[in-house]
Formats: structure tokens, sequence, C-alpha cells
């Protein structure tokens, strides 16, 4: 990965095809073009050295407080550090806006999301019980905060 570049609604077919990469499941290009359109939102994509795009991070803004909507890299680019590079940009854009608070839900069972956000300066500030599908099962997300300011 050797940049991360600010995307708006125009990028939602791109945003789209990494989420769908990323977690074997779509997001339409079109509700991610209508996110994108809305107040605070906005989204960064992680490019390799040829500048095809390997991950990306969504993020909103909302007075002095932020929300890590989605964050994913390319399975064949992960453990590389590109996800805390992606973190960190994401962290940078949301204390530029303003924001003194970041946060994020994570699945109990998502360890390296969970190691991630930790080694960041998050902890745990709740949880969602039954927030995630997983096939048939029902996993908890634990909520995640970190201060910014």
């Amino acid at each position: 990965m050797t940049r991360i570049v600010e995307a708006g609604p125009a990028a939602a077919a791109v945003l789209s095809a990494l989420y769908e990469s990323a977690f074997g499941e779509a997001w339409a290009p079109d509700q991610l073009a209508q996110l994108l359109a809305g107040p605070g939102v906005f989204a960064l994509i992680a490019l390799d050295d040829a500048g095809a795009p390997v991950g990306y991070a969504l993020g909103r803004v909302a007075a002095d407080e932020a929300e890590l909507l989605s964050i994913a890299l390319l399975p064949g680019r992960r453990r590389r550090g590109g996800g805390r590079r992606l973190l960190d940009a994401l962290i940078g854009r949301c204390v530029a806006a303003g924001a003194g608070a970041l946060f994020l839900e994570v699945a109990t069972d998502n360890a390296a999301a969970l190691a991630l956000y930790r080694g960041a300066g998050f902890h745990e500030a709740g949880r969602r019980r039954g927030y995630y599908k997983v096939g048939a099962a029902m996993v908890d997300a634990i909520v995640m905060k970190r201060t910014l300011c």
C-alpha cells in the first residue's frame, strides 16, 4: 500500500467491490453512494504501488463524535500493517473534522480486528447482544471507543 486517498460518492462501485471481496457479501453501489452523500460521511481508499485499490475505511463525523462504519483490506493484503495505516488515516480525518471521540462496533469473534483496535487505543464501551448474523448464529458486538483529544 503506497497511499491513502479520500473518495466520495463517485467511488461507490470501487468501494462495493472491495467490500464484497473482503466480506463475501454485497453492499450495493447505489446504497454506498447515498451513504457517502450524507452529512459528515467520508471514505478513504488504500492504493497499491500500481494505483489499484486494496482497502478502504468509511467514517462519519457528527458534531464532536465520529464512527468507524466499516474498514477492510483485500484478503491477500492483510497482516502487513495496512489496516493500521487506514485506521490511523481515518482517525486523523476525524480529528481534523473536530471529533473528540471515535466509536465502532466489532464482532466478539473477530480476534484480528479486536487486536487492531486495542492496539490503536480503543477500549470497550458496551455490547450489543446478537448484533451480527454469522451463518445461522447471532454474534454479539463490542462497542469500542477511543478519545481523540
